[in-house]
């Protein structure tokens, strides 16, 4: 009695399901028609704004490009603009250099326009000062004839030569009277032939600065003194041969230096 009241249950149930499924199927048809119906235009409206959102995102990638090219541009700016001031800055110092050169220039040729000046004048100059120093050791002591001799025929020689130097002439004419000037602050001994009434003879010299000038004979047995006065040699008494002789020895640096009692000669000739 149960089962067949459970059944009869189950069969109503399943006939309104099924009344229920037709209608709700026919409802959302009727639903559904409007879209059906509008169908196109929300196509284009979804159309529409597809191709509106795509150039937008094109619009957009067109502007991020434009400032990506932008920030590029203005670094590019940036670094010319820094590079414009930094060649400014060494154009300045360059103008600055080329006028230093300039004047530096304009001296150089004011320094040589002075040179060909002196170069004429010097030159004469220096002609005369070795023919001074020429008349000056003829008129001189007669000491070390040879080698001051030959220093000055050695100067008028280099005057001649092209290959010498203006400079390198004047320093050797210097050079010369340099060593003209020692000769009056030293002692020297040496040895040289002595010529006397064609009597020719190698004896040792003595000098005292330009004071005096003695000879000694190597066998020491004579000497003598020069006149600058009477241009000559005066012979010395025997008692002052010891007195040259002690002096050759403290010019050789054989003695120690030491008071040396010499004969001079006076105005008057007297020793």
């Amino acid at each position: 009695m149960l089962n067949a009241k459970l059944l009869a249950k189950w069969n109503l149930e399943s006939m309104h399901a099924k009344q229920m499924r037709k209608w709700g199927w026919r409802f959302s048809l009727v639903l559904a028609l409007p879209l059906i119906v509008n169908a196109g235009p929300l196509d284009e409206a979804i159309d529409m704004q597809v191709q509106t959102d795509v150039a937008a995102q094109k619009s957009q990638e067109n502007i991020d490009n434009l400032a990506d090219e932008t920030t590029e541009m203005l670094a590019e700016y940036r670094d010319v603009l820094r590079q414009t001031q930094s060649l400014r800055a060494y154009n300045d110092q360059l103008d600055n250099l080329v006028d230093s050169q300039k004047a530096e220039l304009d001296s150089i040729r004011q320094q040589l326009k002075n040179i060909e000046t002196t170069q004429r004048d010097i030159v004469p100059l220096m002609l005369k000062m070795i023919e001074v120093l020429e008349q000056f050791v003829s008129l001189d002591v007669p000491f070390l004839q040879e080698e001051r001799t030959n220093r000055i025929v050695a100067l008028k020689t280099m005057m001649g030569r092209a290959d010498v130097s203006l400079s390198e002439k004047y320093r050797r004419i210097m050079e010369a009277y340099q060593v003209e000037t020692q000769y009056g602050r030293t002692i020297e001994a040496y040895q040289a032939e002595l010529t006397q009434e064609d009597d020719e003879r190698t004896v040792d010299f003595l000098r005292i600065g330009r004071v005096s000038l003695y000879y000694l004979t190597l066998d020491g047995l004579q000497a003598g003194i020069w006149n600058q006065q009477t241009q000559q040699w005066q012979s010395l008494p025997s008692s002052q041969l010891q007195a040259i002789a002690d002096g050759l020895k403290v010019a050789r640096k054989q003695l120690p230096p030491d008071l040396l009692v010499l004969p001079v000669n006076t105005t008057g000739g007297e020793q």
